[in-house]
C-alpha cells in the first residue's frame, strides 16, 4: 500500500511545513534530544495540536485535508478523529465537506454507555480516519481496527504529519490502509534548512535519527 504525500502536492507539504516550525509546533532540537513517552530519545517535537490557535494555519490545514480527501478518497461518507489529537481536525475537516462525523477513544469508556466509537457510524459506512501525526502507526491503526469491528468501510487514513519511519510503512501495509499525509520529515527538513531553523552541518544527524530512532542517541 502506497503511502501519498499531499496528493503529488509539495507545495502544500512546504507551506505546511513551513506553517507548524514558525508557530513552532514543530521545534527541532538536535543537541538537546526531547524524550518521547515510548523512551525514544528524539531532536525533533510535533504538536499539531499549536495549529487550532492560529486561525490562518488552522485554516490552510483544514482546507488541504478536505483537498486530499476529495481527491484521494472521493467516496468517503463519514470523518473518524483519532482521540485525542485529531478530534478537532477530523470535526472542521467533516465540517467542510459537510459529512457526518465520529471519533474514536483509545479504548471503551468505563461508565454511561461504554462507548469507543463517539457518534453513529453504520455498517457498510465508507470511512476516512484523520489524524495529526503518524509515527510508527500503532495507536492510528487501532483505531481502524475498532472502526471495522463495527462494521465500516475503511478508505483510508490521513494525517497532517509522518515521520516516515520505514516501520509505519510497513504497519501501514499489512493492515492494508492507504495513507496520505499532508507533509513529511523530509519535507519539514528542507524548509526548516531554507528557513535557517537549522544548519546544513545537523541535517547528518537528523537524517541518522529517522533512519533508527529507537537506538538514537543511547
Amino acid at each position: 500500500m502506497q503511502t501519498t504525500v499531499a496528493a503529488n502536492r509539495p507545495d502544500v507539504a512546504r507551506q505546511i511545513a513551513a506553517y507548524l516550525l514558525n508557530i513552532e509546533a514543530i521545534q527541532l532540537r538536535p543537541e538537546q534530544p526531547f524524550q518521547w513517552s515510548s523512551g525514544w530519545k528524539s531532536p525533533i517535537y510535533c504538536d499539531n495540536r499549536l495549529s487550532l490557535s492560529f486561525p490562518e494555519v488552522r485554516t490552510y490545514i483544514k482546507n488541504s485535508l478536505a483537498g486530499a480527501i476529495k481527491s484521494n478518497f472521493p467516496a468517503a461518507e463519514l470523518i473518524a478523529g483519532v482521540a485525542t489529537a485529531g478530534i478537532a481536525q477530523g470535526a472542521l475537516v467533516a465540517d467542510v465537506l459537510h459529512l457526518p462525523y465520529a471519533y474514536v477513544r483509545p479504548e471503551p469508556k468505563k461508565h454511561g454507555m461504554g462507548n469507543q466509537i463517539e457518534g453513529r457510524v453504520l455498517a457498510g459506512q465508507k470511512v476516512v480516519v484523520l489524524e495529526d501525526l503518524i509515527s510508527t502507526g500503532g495507536s492510528s491503526l487501532k483505531v481502524v481496527d475498532v472502526l471495522r469491528e463495527a462494521g465500516a468501510d475503511v478508505l483510508g487514513m490521513i494525517s497532517i504529519f509522518t515521520y516516515g519511519f520505514s516501520l509505519a510503512d510497513e504497519n501501514f501495509k499489512q493492515k492494508n490502509v492507504q495513507l496520505v499525509t499532508l507533509t513529511d520529515y523530509d519535507s519539514l527538513l528542507k524548509e526548516a534548512l531554507k528557513l535557517d531553523y537549522i544548519e546544513s552541518g545537523q541535517l547528518t544527524t537528523l537524517n541518522k535519527w529517522r533512519e533508527d530512532p529507537g537506538s538514537w542517541g543511547v
